[in-house]
This record gives structure tokens, C-alpha cells and sequence, in this order.
């Protein structure tokens, strides 16, 4: 067995869920999830099935977004993961929704940050064993620090107040 990292590859800006599921229809379903959760989404999916013909399936509403998440998809490997690249919202909004379709079988991260798959590989196929997301602490928040946090869930208006 071969562990290895794969960096995904995004934009700064553009958020993405990476998770696992189990049967064909999944890109579909993720599909409807979005689209009737937060309709305003732009977002691509891509997920990798493992079996019969074991090929990219890909979905959405973006092109670019499609295309970005099929790369990656590409690059990870693994069977019956998925990549949902979004823009113009956040996992936040969806998250549940896809969380509650039938076949997904968990969902390893949810982030704009800079991430890194943590991927083994056998003879067989490639899994996913974890991710890394953004960096590691630099410290303990301030005073100060608590108050920028609250300030910004405010702009963003996931808090009122």
C-alpha cells in the first residue's frame, strides 16, 4: 500500500464538500438536493464510481464548476467519492441537504480553505483516509480576536445582532 496526498485544485474563493457514496445515482440526487435547498447555488459535482464501468459521473449547473470538480475527482480517485465545487453561498447551505440524500455515505470536508486528500493506494483502488484542511493553529483567540469573529458572522448575517 502506497499512502500519498493529493492537493485539490480550486480557486481561492470557490468552497467544496468532498464526501462518499455508494450507488450510480448519487450525482443526481446530490443534484436535486442542491437545487431545491438553495436554488441561487453555482456548483458542479463529480463523483467516482467503482464499479461496471467505473467512470467520472458529473453534474450541475456551472460548466467551469463541473470541469473543476471532475478534475479533482480525477486526481483523488477514489471509489464512490464525490466533489461538490459551489459558488455564490457556502456548504452551510447545503450541507444538510446532501448529508440527508439516501446513498451518501459521509462527508469528509466541507471548506474554502487550501486542502490536501490524504489517499491510500492498493492494487485494487484508492481510498480516502482523511483530509487536510487549511493550516494548523497559530495560537489562542483574543479579546479582540472573539470580537472580529462576531462581527464577521454578522456581516455575513449568520448571526443577528
Amino acid at each position: 500500500m502506497t499512502i500519498l496526498t493529493v492537493k485539490v485544485e480550486k480557486p481561492a474563493e470557490i468552497n467544496f464538500i468532498l464526501g462518499q457514496a455508494h450507488f450510480i445515482k448519487t450525482v443526481e440526487d446530490i443534484h436535486e438536493a442542491i437545487v431545491s435547498t438553495a436554488p441561487h447555488l453555482k456548483f458542479g459535482i463529480a463523483f467516482c464510481e467503482s464499479s461496471g464501468p467505473a467512470l467520472i459521473r458529473r453534474s450541475g449547473n456551472d460548466e467551469g464548476l463541473v470541469d473543476l470538480a471532475t478534475r479533482n475527482a480525477l486526481s483523488v480517485g477514489a471509489g464512490h467519492s464525490f466533489f461538490v465545487f459551489l459558488d455564490q453561498g457556502f456548504p452551510i447551505n447545503i450541507l444538510n441537504a446532501i448529508k440527508l440524500v439516501p446513498e451518501v455515505c459521509r462527508i469528509y470536508c466541507a471548506t474554502a480553505n487550501p486542502a490536501e486528500v490524504v489517499v491510500a493506494e492498493t492494487a485494487q483502488g484508492r481510498a480516502i483516509l482523511g483530509v487536510v484542511d487549511g493550516v494548523s493553529p497559530q495560537g489562542v483567540e483574543k479579546d479582540e480576536d472573539v470580537l472580529a469573529r462576531l462581527r464577521f458572522l454578522r456581516t455575513i448575517g449568520y448571526k443577528l445582532g
